[in-house]
């Protein structure tokens, strides 16, 4: 019997309140460990502090490891639309400011094709305010912000 060696992959997204996104694919079979934290603002190493002034151009995102091998980035995908409000521009819910956009960091070309379709097939239906930028710098926040959902015992932002 042959074993399948583990290929993990890194993917970033941004849907507003970390935690909430967070717990999502946490609890995802084939996620390997998430991290939330900050990524495409102009400041290094931003504080939550900092983030939250909306003047950073960070976005609060969710940095997930996936093992190829149990999920696949369209997978991934599909929860990313579940789990918050495409349609809204620079806010989810009660949270308003750049940093709540929406947004997907693809880390090679392979992600960066497969999120513009899958953003174009579900623009057919709705309209999609999504980034799709290239991933950069990932600074990740503060440790009572990971896995804060889970410590709580919540479910939900």
């Amino acid at each position: 019997m042959e074993s399948k060696t583990k290929k993990l992959q890194i993917a970033t997204f941004g849907g507003g309140c970390f935690w909430g996104v967070e717990e999502a694919f946490r609890t995802t079979k084939g996620v390997k460990s998430t991290e939330v934290g900050y990524m495409g603002g102009s400041m290094r190493k931003p504080t939550y502090e900092d983030v939250c002034t909306d003047k950073t151009g960070h976005a609060e995102v969710v940095q997930v490891t996936f093992d190829t091998n149990e999920i696949s980035y369209d997978e991934l995908l599909e929860i990313f639309w579940e789990v918050h409000d495409p349609t809204q521009l620079n806010r989810q819910g009660p949270d308003v400011g750049t940093q709540y956009r929406s947004v997907i960091f693809f880390h090679n070309k392979e992600q960066e094709k497969i999120a513009k379709k899958s953003k174009e097939l579900l623009s057919k239906k709705k309209n999609i305010v999504t980034e799709i930028v290239p991933a950069s710098e990932f600074y990740k926040a503060e440790e009572y912000h990971q896995k804060y959902l889970m410590k709580r015992g919540e479910n939900v932002c």
